[in-house]
């Protein structure tokens, strides 16, 4: 091993040192490369604090390491080990397959202590002892002589500290070596620890993508995998850069201006972003930037740019070229290969086939080569990758012929497209045919492209199928399509250098056709993928598999530009729909609708894509900018197209948009009706989803109404008959109407006197929603929960819920349920006795949802803030609050909450200056009659208990007894809830009075 390690400082006997490791068990040899080596623990200053960046579980071979409790165990057994040996295995294993330099290891194990390397070669032998290092061909710990040790055993990490919520990294894969980067990977990870906020700065292709990505994996662990990569390069509207940040942490974006909710989620968060090709939306870019960092403290940011993004916190690391062999006599072999950019070549030509026997006379053809690619890795690679075909020397004189006159080593203004553009000059001529005819019809993609995509859009009149696959094949091979394997998927990438070149070479006519051929087959499989995937439109991961948004945005744009197709535009608009509604892109799913109803023709007004469209208008626009008339036209109109065309499903649904148009609005007359027409609908058609869906509406609007007997029926229907819709033309609705019948179950079963099945219902339906994984149904399913709580008592778990529901609405830009959220918290305040804070909180919600006009929810908050009124005193405002509210219902049929209003106002009434009693009494018995006929008896038990005691002041205890008696004898569950609590309290104390026959004072 020693002789090995030895042998890997060498170049020329670096292939033969790699051999031997192998033999003995080394799997990532390259890492034992100069080349390779980087300093990620000098970041840290004692081993304690080295120790608290990991704090994970590793096993490697029959070993256990738990680093949080410096315990290492054999098959389960404690292996004894000293403190010293301790430190520099957990050194060691968190850098496993990295060399660990001899200095970095005794400053981390003897801090302030200034010990010998014979200290040190003391605890590594002690650490193979323990290890069996050696023994029956295991292998741990490698020495490389004059650097330091290796950990070299393949382990398994689990768990590892420094954030609370471990996250999933979302990165490109890690590269597998970069070479002569080491300086640069530490002074970023620095940089970032101390600063925030790094933009890498350097020509095309210098690798600041793969410096990045390769930062991201290294920081992995200190970021607690929380880790975001974002490609910029696939956007070509500025305006999209929070929107792209945003769908890489899956945020849904539902306003015009996402950025503060991105704010908002991003503010107690660490992480770390990686803002990928910045430079052509750099001011964007640059704003978005400079306002996460000042709004938040642990959130890293790394970005690459041709330029510097120039704000205020950023701090540039420029990316330099590799360093070359300078142009002198007397160069060896050996001289020449200690130059990363001549290391790269020979490595990379001798992965491509090339079996380089490489002689002074042939290391001296080398360097001219990189001096003449100027140390630009991908210039380096795309020549290095000839020599298998052409050979070295013939490499050379290609390069001479055709870079000699633009690359004489000078620097423009424009030194990376000036580089890159010789070299794809280069490689451009040396394909064939075939080649250049689909490299220049591919830069109509953006982003990745799958070889389905390709064989779509790339057509040649002279060229077959196969040979079209073939020669994508092989612009793969030759770097100018990079590979990204995502599953079972492998897809392609032009980068954006060599797309903007292909883009030079392809006539108009060319890109034109290609262009229309890259809409038509992204319209078609997203029809494809709503039609026969029924999850699809609620699904926001299949969703964007399937959609592939970079490539739909651009074939959007081309449409509807002036070279386009706009028929064709308002179809793929269309069909880009689900997608959009199923990632909670509200605001572009409104921008691409309104702009596609803006080019209906003649042919196309009144057709399927209209109605889709009008239907996405209105839903997009409910959220994003209210309840406004705009929406009701929109849905009216959707509604007037589906008649039209006999579209009995769609009628369905857009008939459920508008009865939740006007529940929202507070009209529950009309939302009614509207439930009503969608059932009539959904019956003379052969499709469960749209019944059941027809159920859910009516039941939920029964409910509110006031009828919880039929309510109940109908939501259990609702829930049974729940299945994916057999119906392809069923446009999505943007909710999910099964879980809406289940919140709403759980709400009916509390008022028909099930409070312990009604608390389980509604966190079933909470659960549910969460799997969803959609921001409506989530913030729906967890404010209906919160009523449920708040009515049986439940204060911890209600203020639990609705913290979780403000934090959502607010990084989702739900601005009307942040008002709702508010409400609840004021009605909190109540319950705990913090009446005058709950009061104002009230009053502040209800002014918020008028101006939005929101009125679903404000009966019951009006009939909170009476409650509160009376608390403090004021109970004249009580009273003309509790009159005007009881009027609202009457007129628009929210009469759910109207046994509950009338008992209210009873006690506001009692509590005034006058004592008005008599009519408080008669407010109890009208309230009394309403429980009853609706068959609310959670609002009845409220009010028996009123009325009890009412009665009991005036020596009519007995009719008390019997009216709680009777009530409470339908109850066979929940007897720890709260209300059932305080009315067996209340018939105890009322049996006490009655057997003394005396009042209650």
């Amino acid at each position: 091993m020693g002789e090995a390690a030895e042998w890997s400082t060498s170049p020329l006997r670096r292939d033969a040192a790699i051999a031997l490791l192998r033999r003995l068990g080394k799997t990532s040899v390259e890492r034992l490369d100069p080349l390779f080596l980087h300093t990620g623990a000098s970041e840290f200053s004692s081993m304690n604090e080295f120790a608290a960046r990991t704090g994970a579980t590793v096993t490697f071979g029959p070993f256990t390491l738990r680093e949080n409790e410096r315990l290492l165990t054999r098959d389960g057994v404690p292996v004894e080990l000293g403190g010293r040996a301790m430190d520099v295995l957990i050194v060691l294993v968190a850098r496993a397959n990295e060399v660990v330099s001899k200095h970095e290891l005794m400053r981390l194990a003897w801090p302030g202590v200034v010990v010998s390397d014979g200290s040190l070669r003391f605890q590594i032998t002690m650490l193979r002892q323990a290890l069996d290092d050696g023994k029956d061909g295991a292998r741990y710990i490698v020495s490389i002589v004059g650097r330091g040790y290796c950990f070299v055993a393949a382990i398994s990490r689990q768990g590892g500290v420094d954030t609370a919520n471990p996250a999933e990294p979302v990165l490109p894969g890690q590269p597998p070596q970069l070479v002569g980067r080491e300086t640069d990977l530490s002074e970023i990870r620095a940089r970032l620890a101390t600063s925030r906020f790094v933009t890498i700065v350097g020509s095309g292709g210098v690798g600041k993508t793969t410096v990045a990505v390769r930062t991201g994996h290294d920081l992995l662990a200190m970021f607690g995998n929380a880790v975001y990569f974002i490609d910029l390069a696939a956007l070509s509207d500025a305006s999209l850069v929070p929107t792209a940040i945003a769908s890489t942490l899956r945020l849904s974006v539902r306003s015009s201006d996402p950025v503060p909710s991105l704010l908002a989620y991003l503010r107690d968060k660490r992480m770390l972003l990686v803002l990928d090709n910045c430079e052509h939306v750099i001011d964007a870019a640059a704003l978005l930037a400079e306002r996460i960092f000042a709004a938040t403290a642990h959130v890293h940011i790394l970005a690459t740019s041709r330029e510097p993004l120039r704000t205020q916190d950023e701090h540039v690391h420029r990316l330099e070229p590799l360093a070359s062999p300078p142009d002198e006599p007397g160069l060896t072999a050996a001289g020449v290969l200690t130059y990363p950019a001549a290391w790269l070549f020979v490595a990379r030509a001798g992965a491509s086939g090339a079996m380089l026997g490489l002689d002074d006379a042939d290391a001296q053809v080398v360097a001219g080569i990189c001096r003449k690619l100027d140390g630009v890795p991908l210039s380096i690679e795309l020549a290095a990758r000839r020599v298998v075909s052409y050979g070295l020397h013939q490499t050379a004189t290609l390069l001479n012929d055709r870079l000699t006159l633009s690359w004489p080593g000078q620097r423009t203004a424009r030194p990376r497209h000036q580089t890159l553009q010789a070299t794809l000059d280069w490689s451009f001529e040396l394909l064939d045919g075939a080649e250049r005819q689909v490299l220049c019809q591919l830069p109509v993609f953006v982003g990745n492209f799958s070889l389905e995509a390709a064989r779509r859009v790339v057509v040649a009149p002279a060229l077959s199928e196969e040979q079209v696959l073939a020669a994508i094949a092989s612009l793969a091979e030759k770097s100018l399509l990079a590979v990204h394997r995502s599953g079972a998927r492998t897809l392609y990438r032009l980068l954006e250098s060599t797309r903007v070149y292909a883009l030079s070479k392809a006539g108009p006519e060319t890109i034109e056709a290609a262009a229309l051929r890259h809409a038509s087959y992204f319209c078609h499989r997203l029809e494809q993928g709503a039609e026969k995937d029924a999850a699809f439109s609620r699904d926001a991961g299949r969703a964007s598999d399937t959609a592939d948004l970079g490539n739909v945005r651009a074939a959007l744009e081309w449409c509807f530009g002036p070279q386009g197709a706009t028929e064709l535009g308002v179809a793929l608009a269309a069909a880009a729909v689900p997608a959009f509604m199923a990632m909670s892109l509200l605001a572009e799913c409104h921008r691409w609708s309104a702009r596609a109803l803006g080019e209906l023709t003649e042919r196309t007004v009144s057709s399927r894509s209209e109605m889709t469209l009008q239907a996405a208008l209105g839903l997009s626009q409910m959220f994003t900018r209210g309840n406004s008339e705009e929406v009701r036209h929109a849905l009216e109109r959707s509604l007037a197209v589906a008649q039209e065309l006999g579209d009995a499903a769609s009628q369905v649904q857009l008939l459920a948009r508008l009865q939740i148009f006007h529940e929202r609005i507070g009209d529950f007359v009309v939302s009614l009706d509207y439930a009503h027409r969608s059932a009539a609908v959904a019956e003379t058609i052969d499709d469960p989803t749209a019944r059941a869906t027809a159920n859910s509406l009516v039941g939920l609007c029964s409910h509110l109404t006031g009828d919880q007997a039929k309510a109940r029926l109908l939501l259990e229907a609702a829930i049974a008959g729940a299945v994916p819709s057999t119906q392809a033309s069923t446009i999505y609705s943007g909710f999910d109407h099964a879980n809406r019948a289940s919140i709403a179950l759980a709400r009916t079963l509390w008022l028909q006197g099930y409070p312990a099945q009604a608390v389980i219902v509604a966190q079933r339906a909470v659960d549910d929603a969460r799997q969803l994984d959609h921001p409506v149904t989530l913030c729906i399913a967890l404010i209906w929960a919160v009523s449920v709580y708040l009515w049986v008592g439940d204060l911890d778990r209600a203020e639990r819920d609705i913290d979780s529901f403000i934090a959502y609405a607010e990084s989702h830009s739900l601005t009307p349920y942040l008002a709702v959220g508010r409400g609840i918290k004021g009605e909190l305040a109540l319950r705990r006795g913090d009446t005058e804070h709950g009061v104002q909180a009230l009053e502040r919600c209800l002014g918020d949802l008028h101006e939005s006009r929101y009125e679903l929810l404000t009966t019951s908050f009006r009939l909170t803030l009476a409650e509160g009124l009376t608390m403090v005193g004021r109970t004249a405002e009580a009273l003309g609050l509790i009159d005007d509210t009881l009027a609202s219902v009457h007129a628009n049929g929210d009469l759910c909450h109207l046994p509950e209003l009338l008992r209210v106002k009873a006690r506001a009434l009692r509590s005034a200056p006058e004592r008005r009693i008599e009519e408080a009494e008669e407010c109890l018995v009208q309230s009394l009659d309403w429980s009853r006929r609706q068959r609310a008896r959670g609002w009845e038990l409220r009010t028996a208990m009123d009325l009890a005691r009412q009665w009991s002041e005036t020596r009519r205890a007995p009719q008390g007894q019997a009216l709680l008696r009777g009530v409470l004898a339908h109850y066979a569950e929940g007897f720890d809830t709260a209300d059932l609590q305080e009315a067996g309290g209340v018939l105890a104390h009322i049996d006490e009075l009655a057997a003394s026959a005396a009042p209650i004072g």
